[in-house]
C-alpha cells in the first residue's frame, strides 16, 4: 500500500470483483474501432489492434478498473465514426480480445452502453434521432422522433442485448450511460418527457424506462455481474433536472439495488464544455456534485470526476469522504502508469495533463482518433509499443541541440532508452516556446509539465547545458555519434497575414513600437495603454497573449480575419470560457479584418467584408504571425559528414505537439 495515498490504494469490491485500488479509467471515446469486421459484416466496427493497446497499457500501468468505450444500445444511436455496431454478436471475439489482453494485468473490466436520444449523429447513423417527446437537439437544429412504446421495448431491449454480448466476451459488467442528457436522462427530465402515458409524467413513471433497463440487465447477466450507471450532477440548462432532482432519482433506483455503482460527471449536451473541462475551467469543479449523491444514496458506490487531475487530489476526494473511488480519464491519457507510480509513493514522476484538450477532445471533435499532446504514444501504443521503453541495440552520445518540447522529449525518451545524452539550449532555461505559454492566464499546468521534464532530466543524468549558442564548429568538436537539432523557430516579424498574400511584409512592422508575443511574454514592456494584437495564429498563441495583457491593465484590440476569435479553439471546448474571459477585461475584437499598415502607431485597418478601411491609433502592435524556422545550423551542417537528425520547428514551424510527437519518434528509432 502507499504511504501517500492510503485511501487511493485502498481494495473496493464490486459483487464479487475486488479492484486493488480506487483509481478508475473512466468512459470516454477514443474513436478507435477499424472498420470492417474481417471476413464478415464490412460495416461493422470492431476493436482492432489500436483500441487494444490502448487499453492494455492503462491496464499495465495500473488502474484497477476500466470502462472501455460505450456500445450503441441501437441503431440510433451511432453517435461516432467509429462506434462499435449495437447488437452485432460479429464483434464478441475481437472485444473479448480487448478484455483478455487488460484481464491479464488484473484489471476488472467494464464495457460501456449508451443512448444519446435526441443528441445523436445522424451523419454517422444515417437514422433520425429518436426522443420521448420528439424534442429539439442541444446539438443542432434537428428535430427528434417521438418513439413509440414499441420503439422503447426496442431500445431497452438493445441495452439488455449489448450487456449479454459484453458477458460473452468476458467483461466483468457494464456501465449504463444515463448522463449528458443521453437517453435515459431524457426520460427523467421532464422539460423534455412530455409524455402522458406510463412513461411519462410522474416520476415513477419518468423513472420507468431506467428501471426496465437495469432490471432487464439483471435479469440477462445474473448477480456476479457489475451494473454500474455514469449520470451527470449538475443542471443540464434552464427549467432542467437541479441536482436535488437528480439526487432523489437515483435514490429512488438506488433502494433497490439496482446499480452496483454509479459515476458522477458534470456538463450535458446543453453545455458540453463541462463535460471535458479544460485549464479554464475551475480544478475538482465537479467533485462537490459526487459528494452531494454519496449523500443520497445507501448503496451504490460513488465515482467521482470532473477534472480531478492528480493523484493527490484524488486522495484528498476519498479521504475526505466525497467519493469511494475516482476516474482519471485524460491524466491516464497522459501518463498511462500513474497508477503504479503513486502506488510506489513516486508522483513527481508522473507525466501530468495540462487539460489542454487539443489532441484528446480537439482530434475526437473532428471524428479522429483521440491522442495526447504530452503523450504522443496515445493511440499509437500498438506501434510504438508502452513504457518503459524498449533499450537501444546499442549505446550511443548524442547531441542534442535546442530545449524546446522537441529536444526535451527526444533526449528524455533517448536517455530512458540507454543513450548518453547532452542537450545544449542557447538560453538560462528550458522550454523553448513552452516556457512562454507558462507565462499566460491559467497556464500554470504548463509550467509544472516543464518541471517534470526537469526532473525527469535530472533523474535520467542527462547533461544540460544551458547559455549555449553552439555553432557548425562547436557541434562537430563535440564528437557525439549522432546529433539532433531542435532548435525551433523565432517570430517572422514581417506581419505577413493570410488574408493579404501579395504582401510579404507588413509596412511599419520595422518600427520599434512593434513587438512579437514572444517579446510580450518574456517580460520585455508594452508600450500602452493601447495595443493592437494581430493574429494569425487563430489559438492560445495570440488569445492567451491578448488575456496576458489585459490582465496587466492594457487596453487590447484584438484583430483576425476569421469571424470569430481565436477559431481552433472551438473544438476544444474552450472558446466559450475564452470569450467570456475577453469580455469581462474589456478586449475588443476586430473581426473579418486585415491590417493594411502601421505607421507611428496609426493602424490602418480593413475590413474585408465592406472593404473599407479607417485608422485607428495604438500606442504598440503586437504580432502573433507564423514564426519562421531556425535552419541556419542544419544548412551548416549539411556537408558535415555526421549523423544529423531535425524534429519540431526547426523543420516547420507548427504546435507542440508535432514537436513532442517528433521528438519521441525520433527517440525511439535512434
Amino acid at each position: 500500500m502507499s504511504g501517500l495515498f492510503p485511501h487511493l490504494f485502498s481494495p473496493l469490491t464490486l459483487r464479487r470483483k475486488t479492484l486493488g485500488n480506487r483509481i478508475v479509467f473512466g468512459g470516454h471515446t477514443p474513436n478507435m474501432a477499424v472498420q470492417g469486421v474481417p471476413g464478415e459484416d464490412p460495416l461493422a466496427h470492431f476493436p482492432g489492434e489500436r483500441m487494444i493497446a490502448y487499453y492494455a497499457e492503462r491496464a499495465r500501468g495500473g488502474a484497477a478498473m476500466i470502462v472501455a468505450e460505450a456500445i450503441p444500445a441501437h441503431e440510433t444511436s451511432v453517435f461516432a465514426r467509429a462506434s462499435l455496431r449495437p447488437g452485432d454478436d460479429t464483434l464478441v471475439p475481437h472485444m473479448r480480445r480487448l478484455v483478455e489482453a487488460c484481464r491479464e494485468h488484473g484489471t476488472v473490466m467494464i464495457q460501456g452502453i449508451a443512448h444519446v436520444g435526441a443528441h445523436g449523429d445522424a451523419d454517422n447513423s444515417y437514422t433520425p434521432n429518436w426522443s420521448p417527446s420528439g424534442g429539439h437537439s442541444y446539438l443542432d437544429f434537428h428535430g427528434s422522433h417521438a418513439m413509440t412504446e414499441a420503439k422503447i421495448e426496442a431500445v431497452i431491449e438493445g441495452f439488455v442485448r449489448a450487456a449479454r454480448l459484453a458477458k460473452e466476451a468476458g467483461y466483468d459488467g457494464v456501465e449504463v450511460g444515463a448522463g449528458y442528457n443521453a437517453l435515459i436522462e431524457q426520460f427523467w427530465d421532464p422539460l423534455v418527457n412530455r409524455r402522458d402515458d406510463r412513461w411519462g409524467g410522474g416520476l415513477e413513471n419518468r423513472l420507468r424506462f431506467s428501471t426496465c433497463i437495469l432490471e432487464g440487465i439483471r435479469g440477462a447477466v445474473g448477480e456476479d455481474f457489475i451494473v454500474g450507471l455514469a449520470v451527470t450532477g449538475d443542471d443540464s440548462g434552464p427549467g432542467g433536472l437541479d441536482l436535488a432532482a437528480r439526487a432523489e432519482l437515483l435514490a429512488r433506483l438506488d433502494g433497490p439495488g439496482l446499480m452496483d455503482y454509479v459515476a458522477v460527471g458534470a456538463g450535458t449536451f446543453f453545455n458540453t464544455e463541462r463535460v471535458m473541462p479544460s485549464f479554464m475551467t475551475e480544478e475538482m469543479f465537479a467533485v462537490p456534485l459526487a459528494a452531494e449523491m454519496k449523500k443520497a444514496l445507501k448503496n451504490a458506490p460513488i465515482v467521482a470526476s470532473g477534472l480531478v487531475g492528480t493523484v493527490a487530489n484524488a486522495e484528498t476526494i476519498l479521504s475526505g469522504g466525497m467519493a469511494d473511488m475516482v476516474s482519471l480519464i485524460r491524466p491516464q491519457m497522459a501518463d498511462p502508469h500513474l497508477a503504479i507510480k503513486a502506488s510506489e509513493d513516486r508522483p513527481e514522476e508522473i507525466r501530468p495533463c495540462i487539460a489542454c484538450n487539443q489532441r484528446c477532445l480537439g482530434r475526437r471533435a473532428r471524428d479522429y482518433w483521440m491522442s495526447c499532446l504530452v503523450n504522443p504514444a496515445m493511440g499509437n501504443e500498438h506501434q510504438w509499443g508502452g513504457e518503459p521503453y524498449p533499450p537501444a541495440a546499442g549505446r550511443r552520445g548524442l547531441l542534442i541541440v535546442g530545449a524546446g518540447p522537441a529536444g526535451l522529449e527526444a533526449a528524455r525518451v533517448a536517455a530512458e532508452r540507454g543513450h548518453r545524452v547532452a542537450l545544449m539550449e542557447r538560453t538560462d532555461a528550458v522550454g523553448g516556446q513552452l516556457r512562454l505559454t507558462a507565462e499566460q492566464p491559467r497556464r500554470q499546468a504548463v509550467g509544472e509539465l516543464l518541471r517534470w521534464y526537469r526532473d525527469e532530466l535530472t533523474r535520467l543524468q542527462v547533461e544540460v547545458r544551458l547559455n549555449q549558442n553552439l555553432d557548425a564548429e562547436e557541434v562537430r568538436d563535440f564528437g557525439a555519434d549522432a546529433v539532433i537539432l531542435a532548435t525551433g523557430s523565432s517570430p517572422a516579424r514581417d506581419g505577413y497575414q493570410r488574408s493579404r498574400p501579395d504582401v510579404e511584409r507588413l509596412p511599419g512592422s520595422e518600427e520599434e513600437s512593434v513587438l512579437s508575443i514572444d517579446d510580450v511574454l518574456s517580460g520585455i514592456p508594452v508600450p500602452g495603454p493601447r495595443v493592437l494584437l494581430l493574429d494569425e495564429s487563430d489559438d492560445w498563441k495570440g488569445a492567451g497573449t491578448a488575456l496576458y495583457m489585459a490582465e496587466r491593465d492594457l487596453r487590447v484590440s484584438f484583430l483576425t480575419k476569421g469571424a470569430i476569435v481565436a477559431k481552433t479553439l472551438v473544438v476544444t471546448k474552450t472558446h466559450k470560457a475564452l470569450r467570456k474571459r475577453f469580455k469581462e477585461l474589456g478586449i475588443e475584437e476586430i473581426l473579418q479584418a486585415a491590417l493594411v499598415s502601421w505607421s507611428e502607431g496609426a493602424a490602418t485597418i480593413k475590413h474585408l467584408l465592406r472593404g473599407e478601411t479607417e485608422t485607428v491609433r495604438f500606442d504598440s502592435l503586437v504580432l502573433s504571425t507564423t514564426n519562421v524556422a531556425e535552419v541556419g545550423l542544419q544548412a551548416a551542417l549539411a556537408d558535415s559528414g555526421i549523423e544529423v537528425h531535425a524534429v519540431g520547428d526547426c523543420v516547420a514551424p507548427r504546435t507542440a505537439a508535432a514537436a513532442i510527437f517528433e521528438g519521441r519518434r525520433l527517440a525511439l528509432a535512434l
